[in-house]
């Protein structure tokens, strides 16, 4: 299958790639499937139990599991064929989901059946981002990044508003089986759609690396020695702090002395703005000059919540929200592609979880403390204290990427004045040259995802901001 390639235009060209369609079909199949079965399991677990803590340990089993299988599970995506652990991944999740529906299953078996759901997801997000770049080369991968980003945000927006009705009206069990299906769609399309390629390899003379915890830590010291990429997985890590306006929406409503209706505007604020962020900034932003606003915009993204501090109408507050999505989702869509293309391809998988679970853990970090602060001064106050917070830890981030970046490049001009000399020389295979060149690897997804650090922010299965 061929390879895209970069070219001026609207985002649409990356639809002329045949796989990228196949693999952006099979992720809003699934993505779609996810937000209804959240809602048919907070609303099949409440039934159940009457118990709204029930529910929202539920609700939180389709996140959390997340943060383990990103760091154990997404080597996987390196180890095996990447097709084929898409295809299996989402057969398992299917046949799971199918015994999720089964009437009066014990409480505890469907929780449990939810964390291997959920876990699975980690490996299917590794090998989809890794094999990202294999087919958008240039400024496709970056046009490929915010089209994923702009149909799982405004999937999830649709969702969640259409999953109560559906939900009424199918069943939770019948909800749960749709879901299912989604996953086995998935599959099929993969299966039928993706070229088989090999597992990735290491370059002549080097061993495979290590499995397990020791890969995990591993991948880690590689991640922290390397200047460029330990920069950027800050800067994705700190877009934690930018989501803590979502967790703490009803508060503010009230203390706006706005009514529950209010709750669902402020929550789209956010998903709003990361659609439109996504898409401004790689139509009208040129490719060489992404890099060095990547700095700018994370700080940027905190600002607007700041100014939450002066407890402003509705209105301003869905502006200020919208405007710091807007930036976190720009931002992050740059520090994925930059970090992917640092990445050796034999490492890939597992440097996209482990970047992914600590945007899951920062996430979870920051609406900790967002709460905490919230019950001491008010979520307007709170809000702003994690805003501000962002922006400082990302201009500290934001330096250190300057720094390495104008590393890279005075270290790439060295190597090629070098190579001249000798009259040859270049990478070895499978390295990737400190300058971010061409195309290599994949996002973040779901963000909720990363991911799906995908989506920069993780999600159920598939991705978010990710």
């Amino acid at each position: 299958m061929r390879r895209g390639s970069a070219s001026s235009g609207g985002m649409a060209k990356v639809f002329g790639v045949p796989e990228f369609r196949v693999l952006w079909a099979a992720e809003l199949f699934s993505v779609a499937g996810d937000q209804l079965a959240r809602v048919a399991l907070a609303v099949l677990v409440y039934g159940r139990t009457g118990s709204a803590l029930w529910a929202a340990v539920t609700y939180a089993l389709t996140f959390l599991p997340a943060l383990l299988g990103g760091v154990l599970l997404s080597g996987l995506a390196d180890r095996f064929r990447r097709r084929e652990v898409m295809v299996v991944c989402d057969v398992l999740r299917a046949g799971l989901l199918a015994a999720m529906a089964v009437p009066d299953l014990p409480l505890w078996v469907l929780c449990a059946l939810l964390v291997v759901v959920v876990l699975l997801g980690s490996p299917h997000t590794a090998a989809q981002g890794a094999l990202m770049p294999e087919l958008l080369a240039g400024d496709l991968y970056e046009r490929g990044l915010a089209v994923r980003q702009i149909t799982t945000q405004t999937a999830q927006l649709a969702g969640f508003a259409a999953g109560g009705v559906l939900v009424a009206a199918i069943s939770p069990s019948v909800a749960l089986l749709a879901d299912a299906a989604t996953f086995l769609a998935s599959a099929v399309v993969v299966r039928l759609g993706i070229t088989d390629r090999p597992r990735p390899v290491p370059p002549d003379g080097h061993p495979e690396g290590p499995s397990g915890w020791r890969g995990v830590v591993a991948g880690l010291v590689e991640i922290v020695r390397d200047p460029r990429r330990s920069a950027l997985v800050a800067l994705a890590w700190i877009v934690g702090c930018y989501v803590v306006p979502e967790a703490l929406a009803a508060p503010y409503a009230t203390e706006l002395g706005a009514g529950a209706a209010v709750v669902g505007l402020l929550m789209a604020a956010d998903p709003l703005g990361s659609v439109l962020g996504a898409w401004l900034f790689v139509r009208f932003v040129p490719p060489e000059t992404r890099e060095r606003l990547v700095g700018v915009l994370a700080v940027g993204a905190g600002l607007p919540l700041v100014a939450c501090l002066l407890r402003p109408g509705l209105a301003v507050t869905l502006v200020l929200w919208g405007l710091s999505g807007m930036l976190a989702t720009a931002y992050l869509l740059q520090t994925q592609a930059s970090f992917v293309r640092a990445t050796p391809d034999i490492g890939r998988g597992q440097a996209i979880g482990v970047a992914a679970s600590g945007i899951i853990a920062a996430q979870g970090l920051a609406v900790l403390a967002a709460g905490a602060f919230a019950d001491a001064w008010g979520p307007a106050v709170a809000i702003a204290l994690v805003g501000g917070a962002g922006s400082v830890l990302a201009l500290v981030a934001a330096v250190a990427w300057s720094r390495a970046r104008h590393g890279a490049h005075r270290s790439d001009g060295s190597r090629n004045a070098g190579s001249r000399e000798v009259g040859g020389g270049g990478l070895p295979k499978g390295a990737v040259s400190s300058g971010f060149p061409a195309v290599v690897r994949p996002a973040p997804g779901n963000g909720r995802s990363a991911a799906d650090c995908e989506n920069g922010r993780p999600s159920l299965t598939h991705s978010d901001r990710s």
